[in-house]
């Protein structure tokens, strides 16, 4: 019997109808792809997990921790439903993550509560 996902992923999706973070992914080169891929898998199964994986960020709001070739990957999500639902990514060039990104989270994750029944 092949388990299943505890969750589905989908993206945060604007008025306009833009997925920023599918947008990103696909700028990214086929292997970081596919550890960001395999580690997001990881959170549909076993979810709730924290360090080193995932951290909680603020109410709502976790980082999924990806190391890639070119360094360290975040995604910011949130759980809903039965939906993990991916806000912001970035790839971090420093040690904390950047207010700027967290603001863009957040700001994303707000817009999502407000146009999701």
């Amino acid at each position: 019997m092949v388990p299943q996902p505890a969750f589905t992923v989908t993206f945060f999706r604007s008025t306009a109808g833009k997925e920023p973070v599918r947008d990103w992914l696909r700028s990214l080169p086929a292997d970081a792809r596919q550890a960001i891929g395999e580690d997001l898998m990881v959170v549909q199964f076993r979810w709730p997990l924290g360090m080193p994986l995932v951290r909680k960020m603020g109410p709502e709001l976790w980082e999924l921790r990806s190391t890639i070739p070119a360094g360290i990957a975040r995604v910011f999500f949130t759980v809903w439903q039965d939906r993990i639902v991916a806000l912001h990514g970035f790839v971090k060039k420093s040690q904390a993550t950047p207010a700027n990104e967290l603001v863009t989270a957040q700001r994303r994750l707000d817009a999502f509560r407000r146009n999701e029944p």
